[in-house]
C-alpha cells in the first residue's frame, strides 16, 4: 500500500494557480496542515480496497508469432473455460481488448494501457464462461477504440481478410477479422461511433450493436458512458441472438443501466414470423458526400431482398440524420477529453464499478506515452479539452439538451415502421495507409466512414449490419435499425434477409473452412 506524501509548496502553489484562488504565500501556508490532514482518508480507503480486492488469477496466455498470427488480429491467445454446459458449450469466442478478462494482458490497442493485466473479469466474459464459451483470446482493437479504420492499433495494423492491403475497420478491427477469417466462431465487439457496425460491413460478417444499455459495459475501457456499447459479432444472425442472449440483462454495477431489464430469448425470438414488417429506408443515409454509388446500390438490392420477402417498404425521410453527426462529435469529443482522457478512463460522479488499478496504470501511462497515442485521440484531446476550456462545457450541454429531439426523430419513424434500414458504411474498405500519410488523409481515412453508424450510439437505438452485396469484391453491410429494447425485432428482420440471401460470402482464403 502506498503512502501519500504531503505536497510540497510549489505543489500546493500549482494548486492555487489551478482553481485562480488567489491564496497569497502565507494562506497557502497555513493552508498546508489542513489539506495533509485530509489525505488520512485517503489512505484509510486504500487500506480497506485493498483487505477484498482480489488477486488475478492465475491463466495462461500466449503472444502469438507472426506465422500464427497473419492478421496481426491476436493480441494474446488463450483457451479458458470453465463449463462444458450452456447455451454457447463448444463455441470459440475473441474478446476485443478493450474488454477485460482477468489475469490476461490488456492493452486497448495503446502504449497508454500496455503491461496491464485486470484482477477482475468483465461482466460479459463471465457471462460467456458461465454459458460454456471458451475464450480463445484477445483480439487488438485501435489506439483507444478511436479509429474507425484498423491503422492505429499498437504493434501493427489489422489485415482485412479479404484482402490484406486493406483495413478491416475499427476499433473492434481484430475481432471483425478473426471472426471473418474463420479463427473464432464469435466475438465481443464494442461500438461508441460504429465500431462493431464498421468491421462487420467491411469483414462480411454480422454485427450488432443493441440497445444502450441492453449489455452491461462492466469492466470494458470506457470513452464516454453514454454512448459506450458492448455486443456480439458472429457470422451469423442466429449467433448474434444466441450470443446476446447470453449477454444481455443487468448487472447491478453499469450506471448505463437505469431500468431492470428483463431477460429475452433471442434465439427462440427468430423463430417469430417477420412477414408483415414495414420497413422505412432512410432517404439521408445514401447519396453522402463521401457515399460510392457502388455501395448505396448494393443495400438498395438488398432491401429489394426484404420487399420480395414480403415485408413493406417505402422511403422516409428524416432531416435529422444530416445533422446527428454534429451532436455526437460534440458529445464524442468534449466527453472523451472529459472521461476518458482528463478523467483517466473512468471519470467520477456516478454511481457503478471502477477498476483503481487500470485508472492508476493509465494515468501514469497517458502521461509517459502521450506522444505516442494515434492522431485521432490526439485530435479527440485537443478539440474537446479546447471547446471545454473556451465554452466551460456549455457545447457538451447543448448536445445533450439535443440528444432527446434527435431521438424523437427516429423515434417518430418507428412509430410508422418497425425497423429502418440504409447503408452501414458509405464505400468499402480501403488501403492501409503509410506510415508518411498527411494528416488530413490520415484522419479521413479514420473517421470518414461513421456518418450513418454514430448517430445511433447516441440516440441508444439497436442497430445491426448484416452483409450486402460485394462491390469490386469486397463486403458492403445494410444496417437495420430498430425501436429502443427491440433488438429481437431488428435482428428478426436480419434473419429473414439472411434466409433469403442464403450463405453470405466468406473471404477467399476462408472458403475451405467456412460454410
Amino acid at each position: 500500500m502506498s503512502s501519500l506524501t504531503p505536497p510540497t509548496s510549489n505543489q500546493m502553489s500549482a494548486l492555487n494557480n489551478h482553481f485562480r484562488f488567489g491564496l497569497t504565500t502565507p494562506e497557502l501556508e497555513e493552508f498546508a496542515p489542513a489539506l495533509e490532514a485530509t489525505l488520512a482518508s485517503s489512505e484509510t480507503v486504500e487500506r480497506l480496497y485493498e483487505r477484498t480486492a482480489p488477486e488475478p488469477p492465475q491463466r495462461s496466455w500466449t503472444s502469438p508469432s507472426a506465422d500464427e498470427n497473419p492478421l496481426s488480429a491476436w493480441y494474446v491467445t488463450t483457451s479458458i473455460s470453465e463449463t462444458d454446459d450452456g447455451p454457447l458449450a463448444g463455441r470459440t469466442v475473441a474478446v476485443k481488448d478493450n474488454v477485460a478478462v482477468a489475469g490476461v494482458p490488456m492493452m486497448n490497442g495503446s502504449r497508454t494501457v500496455e503491461g496491464f493485466t485486470p484482477r477482475y473479469d468483465a461482466t460479459v466474459v463471465r457471462r460467456l464462461l458461465d454459458a460454456g464459451a471458451t475464450i480463445t483470446g484477445k483480439a487488438v482493437c485501435e489506439d483507444l477504440c478511436f479509429s474507425g479504420a484498423s491503422f492505429t492499433s499498437h504493434p501493427q495494423p489489422v489485415r482485412n481478410p479479404w484482402d490484406e492491403s486493406r483495413i478491416t475497420g475499427g476499433s473492434s478491427s481484430g475481432s471483425g477479422a478473426l471472426v471473418a477469417s474463420g479463427q473464432v466462431d464469435m466475438a465481443v465487439g464494442g461500438d461508441q461511433g460504429g465500431s462493431i457496425r464498421i468491421p462487420a460491413a467491411f469483414c462480411g460478417i454480422v454485427g450488432h450493436k443493441p440497445t444502450h444499455g441492453l449489455v452491461p459495459y462492466t469492466g470494458a475501457f470506457p470513452i464516454e458512458r453514454t454512448i459506450d456499447h458492448l455486443g456480439p459479432m458472429t457470422r451469423t444472425v442466429s449467433d448474434a441472438a444466441a450470443m446476446l442472449t447470453v449477454l444481455a440483462g443487468t448487472d447491478g454495477l453499469d450506471p448505463r443501466q437505469t431500468h431492470r431489464i428483463e431477460p429475452v430469448d433471442y434465439l427462440a425470438a427468430l423463430a417469430e414470423p417477420a412477414s408483415g414488417l414495414r420497413v422505412g429506408v432512410v432517404t439521408e443515409g445514401f447519396d453522402t458526400p463521401v457515399s460510392d454509388a457502388a455501395v448505396d446500390n448494393a443495400v438498395r438490392t438488398a432491401i429489394d431482398v426484404l420487399r420480395s420477402s414480403g415485408l413493406t417498404v417505402e422511403e422516409v425521410s428524416i432531416p435529422w440524420h444530416l445533422n446527428a453527426m454534429a451532436v455526437w462529435n460534440v458529445i464524442a469529443t468534449e466527453g472523451a477529453a472529459y472521461q476518458m482522457l482528463d478523467g483517466n478512463a473512468y471519470g467520477m460522479n456516478t454511481d457503478g464499478f471502477y477498476d483503481p488499478e487500470l485508472i492508476a496504470h493509465f494515468s501514469r501511462q497517458r502521461l509517459e506515452h502521450g506522444h505516442q497515442l494515434s492522431k485521432t485521440v490526439k485530435l479527440v484531446g485537443m478539440s474537446g479539452r479546447y471547446t471545454l476550456e473556451v465554452g466551460g462545457g456549455k457545447y457538451y450541454a447543448m448536445a445533450r439538451q439535443l440528444v432527446p429531439e434527435v431521438r424523437a426523430a427516429y423515434d417518430a419513424a418507428l412509430a410508422r415502421y418497425d425497423v429502418l434500414v440504409m447503408p452501414t458504411l458509405p464505400y468499402t474498405a480501403t488501403k492501409i495507409p503509410t506510415t508518411d500519410i498527411p494528416l488530413a488523409d490520415y484522419l479521413d481515412t479514420a473517421l470518414s466512414m461513421i456518418i450513418n453508424t454514430a448517430p445511433f450510439d447516441v440516440t441508444g437505438h439497436p442497430a445491426c449490419s448484416v452483409p450486402a452485396d460485394l462491390v469490386h469484391g469486397l463486403p458492403t453491410g445494410m444496417m437495420i435499425i430498430g425501436k429502443h429494447f427491440d433488438d429481437a425485432t431488428v435482428l428478426r428482420v436480419a434473419q429473414l434477409y439472411e434466409h433469403a440471401v442464403g450463405n453470405y460470402p466468406v473471404p477467399p482464403a476462408a472458403a475451405g473452412t467456412l460454410t
